[in-house]
């Protein structure tokens, strides 16, 4: 069996023997062999990639073994593969494919082309990835050319925060939810992660110093795509300073008009880099929708790398560090993310069937207290056939007094609102564990 993996520059492609993947292709070609593909020989190697990847390129041919083939477009590479597939079993992985279709005209039409002709008699499977959401969606459409010819349609989500916390097993449940609300569920961030150096090391290594190698991989990612949309990163911005509802956001984004702000969220959210919400008390109220950053490392670029990176060039990283990042981060970036850990912990019991009775729905709950004259919503809500329970969640360094959980629930009371149950869930425990009208759950239990 061969494995044939490529990706792709958006540059012209070079007649020239086909060049090598960046590491991070490569790690997961290597992993797929290693671990999911027995036995395999690697017949064949045929990497299109990047210009600045030439020099390694010419070092990796140099060193290779086997025949070195060249061509000198990605058209007479397909056919090269899948005329070999009449003979020989070959997983062929395209990665990054948005790219391909962006550089090679007619990209779809090619693949078709070539599916159809060999479909009876080939034993080539054909693996197509891509990061940019929406292209790939296009491929299911009636009107692509390769609709009706995939078998399988897998939208591989990030990891929860349980997931997440087995790449870094040797920090603390605190540790954990801080170094989640950075790198979030993307395997390749976690990886990165050494638990053996403390969460502001990690951060400083990564993500907070002039050419950190992640900083580097958000900055590319969202030159590379999301920069080609108007006022992206204005509404970012916007977004990361907390401004979540459509009018707080054509305010402090100063987004030329509200047409022009429907259009970037629109396609944001076609990414899933961009994610809206809606209270589960009153889902058909636009005016209470809520639009957030999907992923941890982009909305922590966008709060803290973003606005300040000429300050971060030129300063000493511990220094940017405890003057850009330290306070916040830990008094109201990691409390308010600890929420979403909240939930996920909740789903993944639910899903296990711990929860009873199960839970229908869950998200945020907006009120209005008419007697109050006020309005306001509540982070973490679930319902199911009895009414609502509410959740307060505290990510602080002193435990959940009696005091506070008499407070949140007169709050509940006093604006009228229909719940049956209250459970508070806290970083440092509580004074009194033995309430008996609300259930109590402390970090630990979390992992």
């Amino acid at each position: 069996m061969s494995l044939m993996a490529f990706g792709v520059s958006t540059l012209p492609l070079l007649p020239l023997p086909l060049l090598p993947l960046p590491d991070t292709s490569m790690n997961i070609i290597n992993e797929i062999a290693a671990n999911n593909i027995k036995p395999i020989i690697k017949n064949f190697f045929c990497f299109i990639s990047f210009s600045s990847y030439y020099q390694n390129s010419i070092t990796f041919l140099l060193e290779f073994p086997e025949k070195v083939l060249g061509f000198t477009n990605i058209e007479t590479v397909l056919k090269y593969i899948f005329e070999l597939s009449v003979e020989e079993k070959i997983i062929l992985v395209l990665d990054e494919y948005p790219y391909i279709r962006e550089s090679v005209s007619g990209m779809d039409s090619i693949l078709q082309a070539l599916i159809d002709k060999y479909r009876d008699k080939s034993k080539l499977s054909l693996i197509i990835l891509g990061s940019y959401v929406d292209v790939m969606r296009s491929l299911l459409e009636h009107s692509n050319p390769l609709y009706g010819r995939v078998d399988l349609t897998i939208n591989l989500r990030q990891m929860d925060y349980y997931e997440s916390s087995l790449f870094y097993p040797k920090y603390s449940e605190e540790d954990r939810v801080r170094i989640y609300s950075v790198f979030g569920g993307i395997p390749y961030y976690n990886r990165l992660v050494d638990d053996s150096k403390s969460v502001k090391e990690n951060i400083i290594e990564l993500i907070a110093s002039p050419g950190a190698r992640l900083e580097n991989e958000v900055s590319m990612y969202l030159n590379s795509e999301i920069s080609k949309i108007v006022n992206v990163n204005e509404v970012f911005e916007a977004l990361a300073k907390g401004y979540h509802k459509y009018s707080d956001i054509l305010s402090q984004s100063h987004v030329s008009s509200g047409p022009t702000l429907v259009d970037v969220l629109d396609k944001l959210m076609k990414m899933e880099v961009v994610i809206k919400t809606s209270p589960i008390n009153d889902e058909n109220n636009k005016r209470k929708t809520g639009y957030y950053i999907s992923d941890n490392l982009s909305l922590f670029y966008y709060k803290y790398i973003f606005k300040y990176s000429s300050q971060m060039n030129i300063m000493d990283s511990n220094v940017f560090y405890k003057k850009y990042i330290e306070k916040d981060f830990e008094e109201q970036y990691v409390p308010h993310m600890f929420e979403s850990i909240c939930r996920q912990y909740l789903i993944r019991k639910n899903r296990k069937g711990e929860i009873e009775p199960v839970i229908e729905k869950i998200g945020k709950y907006y009120y209005d207290n008419p007697k109050e004259h006020n309005n306001g919503e509540f982070d973490v809500v679930t319902e199911d056939e009895k009414g609502y329970v509410f959740y307060e969640v505290k990510f602080k360094n002193k435990p959940i007094t009696d005091e506070i959980i008499d407070k949140e629930i007169k709050q509940v009371e006093a604006a009228g609102l229909n719940c049956y149950k209250y459970v508070f869930i806290s970083k440092s425990g509580f004074k009194n564990k033995n309430r008996s009208n609300v259930e109590l759950i402390e970090l630990k239990e979390l992992y």
